[in-house]
C-alpha cells in the first residue's frame, strides 16, 4: 500500500474512533460530586436564583461545544455539559 492511501485509511479510522468517542461522551450529573462543588445547573435559567441573563455554558470561555446543544468542558473531563447550563466556575467569553 502506497504511503498516501495507508495515510489516508489510518486518518480516516482515526476521525472515526474520535467522532464516535464524542458521541457516547456521558452528560455530567447535577449530583456528580464536582458539579455539587461547582454549583452546576443543567439549565442555568431555572435555578434559584436564575444564573444572570446571558450567562451560561454556551457563552463560557471553558465550553467545547461549538454550536451544539451539548459540549465538554474541561472541568468535568470525560463528561458533558449542557449548553444552557451554568456553574460557578463561568468566565466569559472573549
Amino acid at each position: 500500500m502506497s504511503n498516501r492511501r495507508e495515510f489516508i485509511v489510518q486518518f480516516s479510522v482515526g476521525a472515526g474512533v474520535l467522532i464516535a468517542g464524542h458521541a457516547v461522551a456521558a452528560m455530567v450529573s447535577e449530583g456528580d460530586p464536582q458539579a455539587k462543588a461547582l454549583k452546576y445547573h443543567a439549565d442555568g435559567g431555572k435555578m434559584s436564583p436564575p444564573a444572570p441573563k446571558g450567562n451560561n455554558c454556551g457563552t463560557c470561555a471553558l465550553y467545547q461545544g461549538g454550536g451544539a446543544a451539548s459540549g465538554g468542558c474541561p472541568l468535568f473531563a470525560g463528561k458533558q455539559v449542557a449548553k444552557a447550563g451554568w456553574c460557578s466556575a463561568f468566565v466569559k467569553k472573549s
